[in-house]
C-alpha cells in the first residue's frame, strides 16, 4: 500500500496483502519521522498500542492519532509494523534490528515475536556479546535467552572475563557480577552432584551385576566354579557377563583355600567375600532354597540381632541394600520384554528345582 503524499517522510511498511485501506494512525518515531498505520492492525496485536491509540485527545483536532516509538532506530520501527501486519521477519533483519525487536516486543507484549527474537538472539551468541544479551535478557524477562547465555558463559567463564562486556559489569555492576559468579558456582555444585550421582549408580550396578553372577554360579556354574552336586564341565561356554563371573570365580576359589579368613580380618579379598555373602543373604528371599552359601545362616544371625534389638543401628548398610535392590530393579526393566520373560521363567524352574531337591534331602 503507497502512504498518502501530504504526511511528511512517510515509510512503505506494509506488504501488498494488506487491503488498500487508508491510515488512520501516525507511528512517530525517532528523528520525528511518521509512519502511517492501520489502527485495526496495532490495536489487535498489541494490548499497548490499542491503549496508547484510544487514549484521549483533543477533540478539536482532525488530525489521526499518532503514537510515539522512540529510543529505536526508525528502520527497526518499520521492521516492526512489517511485522504486526505480514507475521514475518527476514533472517537479515534479524541480524541488523534483533536486540530493538527484542526490547519493542517486550514493551508492547508481542509474544510470538519475542519468541523469534530470543531464538535469532540465541544463535547469535558469542563471547563477546554474551554479557550484554545477559543484561538485555534480564531487562527484557527472556528466561531462554537468559539460559544460554549463562551455559555459554559458564562453558567460557576465562574467555568471559577477558570481554569488555565483564570489565563493565565489574565497575558498574558488582551485584550482577555477584549473581553471575553464585549461579556459576551453583551448576559446578551441581555438576559435581551429578557426576558423584552417577558413579554412585555405577557402582550399585557393578554390586546388583555381582549379585546375579553369585546365584548363577552357585545355582548353575560357570567356567572353572559350579555347586558340589555339579559335574564340571570343560567345554562350558562363558556367561553372558564373563567379566564379573570370572572375578568371582577367582575370589570365590580363593576363598575357599584361603588360611588367613579363619582368623577374621586377616585377608582383605576374603573380607571382600565375607560382604558379598552378606549382601546377597540381604537381598535374597528364598533363604531356605538358596544354593549360595552362609545365606541362611547369615539371615538367622540378622533375625537374631533383630530380635536382640542389636540390628537397627547399622543404617549405611541398609541403605546399600537398598541401593542394590533399586539397581537391580532398574536393570531388569531396561531389558526386552521377551527376555525378561525368559529369565523370570527360568528363575521359576530353577527354584522348583531347588524346591524339590531340598524335599527329597529332608
Amino acid at each position: 500500500m503507497s502512504p498518502t503524499n501530504n504526511w511528511p517522510s512517510p515509510i512503505r511498511v506494509y506488504s501488498d496483502q494488506i487491503p488498500a485501506k487508508k491510515p488512520d494512525v501516525h507511528v512517530v518515531t525517532s528523528g520525528g519521522q511518521r509512519i502511517p498505520a492501520h489502527r485495526s492492525v496495532l490495536a489487535s496485536a498489541s494490548p499497548v498500542l490499542e491503549s496508547m491509540i484510544n487514549r484521549p485527545r483533543n477533540r478539536r483536532s482532525s488530525s489521526p492519532p499518532t503514537v510515539r516509538i522512540l529510543g529505536v532506530p526508525c528502520k527497526a520501527v518499520a521492521v516492526l509494523l512489517r511485522f504486526l501486519s505480514a507475521a514475518k521477519c527476514s533472517e537479515e533483519e534479524l541480524d541488523k534490528y534483533g536486540i530493538h525487536l527484542l526490547v519493542l516486543s517486550h514493551a508492547f507484549l508481542l509474544p510470538q515475536l519475542k519468541r523469534i527474537c530470543t531464538k535469532a538472539l540465541s544463535e547469535r551468541l558469542t563471547i563477546d556479546n554474551v554479557i550484554d544479551m545477559f543484561q538485555l535478557a534480564r531487562l527484557c524477562d527472556a528466561p531462554n535467552l537468559h539460559l544460554k547465555c549463562m551455559k555459554l558463559i559458564f562453558n567460557n567463564v576465562k574467555s568471559v572475563e577477558k570481554t569488555e562486556g565483564w570489565k563493565f559489569v565489574q565497575d558498574h555492576d558488582p551485584l550482577l557480577e555477584l549473581q553471575i559468579l553464585q549461579f556459576i558456582n551453583e551448576l559446578q555444585l551441581r555438576k559435581k552432584r551429578r557426576r558423584r550421582q552417577v558413579h554412585e549408580q555405577s557402582l550399585y550396578s557393578q554390586l546388583s551385576e555381582a549379585m546375579e553372577c553369585l546365584e548363577h554360579i552357585c545355582a548353575e556354574g560357570c567356567t572353572s566354579v559350579g555347586p558340589c552336586d555339579v559335574e564340571p564341565t570343560r567345554n562350558r561356554a562363558p556367561c553372558g557377563k564373563f567379566a564379573t563371573c570370572e572375578g568371582l570365580q577367582l575370589l570365590i576359589r580363593h576363598f575357599a583355600t584361603c588360611r588367613k579368613r579363619v582368623g577374621g580380618g586377616g585377608c582383605s579379598r576374603c573380607n571382600r567375600m565375607w560382604q558379598l555373602f552378606r549382601l546377597h543373604s540381604s537381598i535374597c528371599d528364598q533363604p531356605v532354597f538358596c544354593r549360595v552359601p552362609l545365606c541362611r545362616q547369615f539371615k538367622m544371625k540378622a533375625q537374631e540381632e533383630k530380635k536382640g534389638g542389636g540390628g537397627g543401628g547399622d543404617e549405611r548398610w541398609k541403605l546399600l541394600v537398598r541401593k542394590v535392590v533399586s539397581a537391580r530393579a532398574i536393570s531388569s526393566l531396561s531389558l526386552p520384554k521377551r527376555k525378561r520373560e525368559i529369565l523370570e521363567e527360568d528363575h521359576e524352574a530353577q527354584e522348583m528345582t531347588d524346591r524339590s531337591s531340598w524335599e527329597l534331602e529332608a
